[in-house]
């Protein structure tokens, strides 16, 4: 290959990076990063990096290539290494590469790139597999593995529940892999994970999981960091509205600290929570009920729950309320049935309100 055939196949590839960056391009970037793939254009460019040995410098005084020179240096340099079949340092470069790309992905304004943050996570376990199969064929100690599994603790920092599909993505990348001692890893990861896989488990209503890990961080979080530090009274009445059925208050309380909840990203959580508030207004009035006449306790009718409604101030008809009751029945939230000739929810004898999948709101 001549110098200048390298030189033409080494700007292509920092063009179309830069091409891909600028436009959003996440199709493109990814392919531009996946090792791996062994794909003819990445290893004819490792081949043109073995030719051309000046790219450091092509890419430092480009103003179209050195505002990504952290990223693509180190990769150029790990891509040399695995084409000759360097995997540790192959690894070590990469790792490299692979840290300023989130630095990078944290200044962006959206989270466009979030699928080559899961190529990046992807190709830098299969180098650390590679890597440690390498220092143990030669009596050294594998431990390259263990440093990619804080890497992908990293990526938990910038994933946003917005994209719930990426999160399960790479949770099974860990979790199925195994080979990785959780509490080997440095304590501010294991919180971070525990943290924002918590709040997934929260999302998916899967209330026991997302005590146990919620619960790991709130223990485990530097209590002296200002960052970790949550105003507890906007909770107040979120709380007392679970506790007492009140739907008002529970929007009055959404309503008020909304933008302190869009911040801190648990706004659609708290939201959920709306059911459960139902669940607890239903339970109410089926007490009552009780306590006047036993015998009718668990015929509950929905023009009752229609007045209490809109003693609460919530206007709404009986055609909503059924609509609600039987969202609360599918969520096993109510145990019970309609009778629709005489509107009139007929609740399980037994355990007609269920616990909130063994967690009780206390009373």
């Amino acid at each position: 290959m001549s110098m200048g055939e390298a030189h033409r196949r080494i700007t292509d590839y920092l063009n179309r990076f830069s091409d891909a960056v600028s436009s959003q391009d996440v199709a493109s970037l990814k392919q531009l990063l996946s090792f791996s793939s062994n794909s003819p254009s990445l290893l004819s460019l490792a081949d043109s990096l073995n030719v051309f040995q000046d790219a450091n410098r092509l890419i430092k005084q480009s103003d179209n290539y050195s505002p990504f020179a952290d990223i693509t240096v180190p990769l150029f340099r790990s891509l040399q290494h695995y084409r000759t079949g360097n995997l540790v340092d192959a690894y070590l470069a990469f790792e490299k590469s692979a840290n300023a790309f989130i630095q990078e992905f944290r200044n962006w304004e959206s989270a466009w790139a979030l699928e080559a943050l899961y190529v990046i996570a992807y190709e830098i376990r299969v180098l650390a597999e590679r890597a440690d199969r390498e220092l143990a064929s030669n009596g050294k100690s594998p431990e390259k593995l263990k440093a990619a599994g804080s890497f992908l603790m990293k990526v938990f920092g910038v994933l946003a529940l917005g994209t719930v599909h990426l999160c399960r993505s790479v949770i099974r990348s860990i979790e199925t892999a195994r080979i990785f001692d959780f509490e080997e890893f440095p304590k501010r990861d294991k919180v971070t994970y525990m943290y924002y896989t918590g709040r997934l488990e929260v999302f998916n209503e899967n209330f026991p999981a997302a005590d146990q890990k919620l619960s790991y961080a709130l223990i485990n979080c530097n209590p002296r960091s200002e960052a970790n530090i949550s105003v507890l009274s906007q909770y107040s009445n979120i709380v007392q509205a679970l506790r007492r059925g009140d739907l008002r208050l529970l929007r009055h309380a959404l309503e008020e600290h909304e933008d302190q909840f869009l911040r801190s990203g648990v706004y659609l959580v708290l939201e959920k929570l709306e059911l459960q508030v139902y669940q607890r207004l239903f339970k109410k009035i089926y007490i009552i009920q009780k306590q006047k006449d036993p015998s009718k306790a668990h015929q509950m009718k929905l023009d009752v729950i229609v007045k209490a409604l809109k003693w609460l101030e919530m206007d709404m008809d009986v055609d909503e309320v059924e609509c609600i009751v039987a969202i609360l029945i599918h969520k096993n939230l109510v145990k019970g049935y309609f009778a629709h000739k005489s509107k009139v929810v007929v609740l399980s004898k037994q355990d007609p309100f269920p616990k909130l999948n063994g967690k009780p709101v206390n009373s």
